[in-house]
């Protein structure tokens, strides 16, 4: 079952839309401005948006531009306007396909089935499935592309801090002592690394989290060492 979100500050259209595509057999999420639809894109597993242009807080073409930093999924973009230049604005910064309101419901489906259609026949799902990417609430590390991401803005680290949060977030939840994360990383017996290891997880905290002070993904376990939360 594919799942579908559905982004317009006008419920109505929200509501018949779902009764559309709910009976086409999608599974239909509902978000009502720009930044319900960013934050619901890095919670849930989605496979089209669908996404009004004019919305409040942020707009559909702004929020399309974001997604696209880190987001592949095919983009809709719905509009009560029909000039030309807003179907090239749209295009331009990354959606797939552009439907006019007030638009025929068999049209929107057909459009809907063509970019699922699309976006499974290229394999673009399926290099993503297979893509060795980990991800823990905001935070989202692509080690095929060597990338990190915190709510969708990239973060830069150097090798080493990459390679440490590494082997954290690809073992959420279990806590690594200095020793073993000093052998792991620098593959030599950890000697003295109590400061070497600690700089560097200061600096990834200053990278990846809102408060390092209080941090919400790479925490302490006093005594013992460090982990990345699971969530």
């Amino acid at each position: 079952m594919y799942t579908i979100l559905v982004c317009d500050d006008d419920k109505e259209i929200v509501e018949a839309i779902d009764i559309y595509l709910s009976q086409e057999g999608y599974r239909i999420l509902k978000a009502y401005d720009g930044l319900q639809a960013v934050q619901m894109l890095k919670q849930e597993e989605i496979h089209l948006l669908l996404i009004d242009v004019m919305m409040p807080r942020l707009d559909g073409i702004r929020a399309t531009r974001k997604i696209r930093e880190y987001s592949s999924i095919p983009i809709i973009i719905l509009s009560a306007k029909s000039e030309d230049v807003d179907k090239i604005l749209g295009l331009n910064i990354g959606a797939d396909d552009y439907v006019t309101k007030p638009f025929n419901p068999l049209e929107l489906i057909a459009r809907v089935k063509s970019q699922l259609r699309r976006y499974t026949k290229l394999g673009t799902m399926a290099e993503i499935a297979e893509q060795a990417v980990y991800t823990c609430g905001g935070l989202m590390v692509n080690d095929d592309l060597k990338t990190v991401m915190v709510d969708g803005d990239p973060v830069k680290l150097t090798p080493i801090e990459y390679n440490i949060l590494l082997l954290l977030i690809k073992n959420q939840g279990k806590v690594f002592s200095i020793e073993q994360i000093y052998e792991n990383i620098w593959n030599e017996e950890a000697i003295g690394a109590d400061n070497t290891v600690a700089v560097h997880i200061r600096h990834i905290r200053e990278k990846i989290e809102i408060n390092p002070r209080e941090p919400r993904y790479l925490k302490v376990v006093w005594g013992i060492g460090y982990k990345i939360e699971k969530m």
